[in-house]
């Protein structure tokens, strides 16, 4: 016989652990819903959706934190980006924002994927939480058969779910998108990021860097305890024999592609490498399921939009599921699932096209390119209001927030 849930999340990573917090916060006690969490991994510290990487937390992201009640715990982890500097090697083209521009405490925040990890398992064991949240780890679906009233579930250990709604949160390569026969359109970009956390002879007082170079796009981002994580961006060819490097190598190449903004490179951890390429399902609803984060959009690094956008997938569909809930309407519905869509249809689709544009503009060393875009760059660091819709961009505001507000909210 199927156990019987109101919700079924395949993935418990970010998006997954985030979701099942958020609607057990906004719901509250008397109107919390029964969530199956399918997660792949033995437990979090095994966990590849928490690994050695950092996230980018845009203020938007922060604001959505803040709703949910999870900012509190994540200020003890962060690192705050007090200044944004974007540079084109071996140009003149740079420009650099401020959050003093923008009236805000700070332009974003860097978190390491495993201390969120900790943080988000930590709450979701809480007592009035863990009641209404069943784990099946580690597990996976081996079959999903879609009726009209509800899916069915087989796992990988022969048991059997059923709920109303099952909501793919489980990355790039989703088995429920699979599974489903969900088609996406992938972008390959030839490129691979070598990720690694350095240490430089200069503080970084909280400055993120986007350098373009020659080989594709370099960024460090400001980390705890005065170190800064690399996330750096080069033709595939080139990755395994600069994986290869020793240590002393390594920070060679990459002091001669950052150059001494932060000083001398004195330290390097170990280092990992993945391919670059854009995934995007074409369509990010079906019969009575939903697809946020990774599986719906997984992006390129460049300018750190992947997990905010899929943190606004997250606060959308809360905010449909708790309507729903509180009009005593069916969850996985074709009525809430396009309200889902509807929500966030544009927000993707400007933040799909403005990364994949950013890409092919700062990785291309054709001449008639490189000139334009770092004159670009000149004219948006004298004038500042052409420096307003990339930040805009980079920092999550300009798309409408979540209405998580509007809903009573109950601890």
């Amino acid at each position: 016989m199927s156990k019987v849930y109101d919700l079924i999340i395949n993935g418990g990573g970010m998006a997954g652990a985030t979701l099942a917090w958020g609607l057990n916060y906004i719901l509250g006690s008397d109107r919390a819903l029964n969530i199956a969490i399918i997660e792949a991994s033995s437990d979090d510290q095994n966990h590849a959706g928490f690994d050695a990487r950092v996230i980018a937390l845009s203020y938007g992201s922060r604001q959505i934190l803040e709703q949910l009640d999870l900012w509190d715990s994540y200020q003890a982890l962060v690192t705050p980006i007090e200044k944004i500097s974007v540079t084109d090697r071996g140009h003149f083209g740079q420009t650099s924002l401020h959050p003093s521009e923008y009236q805000l405490p700070h332009l974003g925040y860097v978190v390491e994927l495993a201390d969120s990890g900790r943080l988000l398992m930590d709450k979701l064991s809480t007592a009035s939480i863990a009641q209404n949240v069943t784990w099946y780890r580690p597990n996976s679906i081996e079959k999903l058969t879609q009726h009209q009233e509800h899916v069915d579930v087989t796992l990988a250990d022969g048991q059997q779910l059923s709920a109303k709604l099952i909501v793919a949160a489980d990355g790039a390569f989703s088995k429920v998108r699979s599974l489903l026969n969900i088609d996406k359109t992938v972008t390959q970009f030839g490129q691979s990021a070598i990720i690694a956390n350095v240490e430089t002879s200069s503080a970084h007082q909280g400055e993120a860097f986007e350098r373009f170079t020659e080989s594709g796009p370099l960024a460090f981002l400001p980390m705890s305890q005065g170190r800064s994580s690399v996330v750096w961006s080069m033709n595939t060819d080139d990755v395994a024999v600069v994986i290869a490097l020793d240590d002393n190598a390594f920070l060679a190449a990459l002091q001669q592609a950052f150059g001494f903004r932060l000083g001398t490179m004195v330290k390097t951890g170990q280092r990992f490498s993945y391919p670059l390429n854009q995934n995007v399902a074409n369509v990010h609803t079906h019969h009575r399921t939903a697809l946020v984060g990774n599986a719906a959009q997984a992006l390129h690094p460049i300018a750190g939009q992947g997990f905010n956008l899929g943190l606004r997938d997250v606060a959308a569909l809360i905010d449909v599921i708790a309507t729903a809930v509180m009009a005593d309407v069916d969850i996985g519905s074709y009525q809430s699932l396009n309200q889902y869509q509807k929500a966030r249809v544009n927000d993707q689709a400007q933040t799909i096209n403005a990364t994949s544009s950013l890409v092919s503009l700062f990785s291309n060393n054709h001449w008639p390119l490189v000139a334009g875009r770092n004159m670009a760059l000149a004219v948006a660091d004298c004038v500042a209001p052409l420096k307003k819709p990339v930040a805009e961009q980079m920092l999550g505001w300009r798309h409408q927030l979540s209405r998580l507000a509007k809903h009573q909210v109950q601890v």
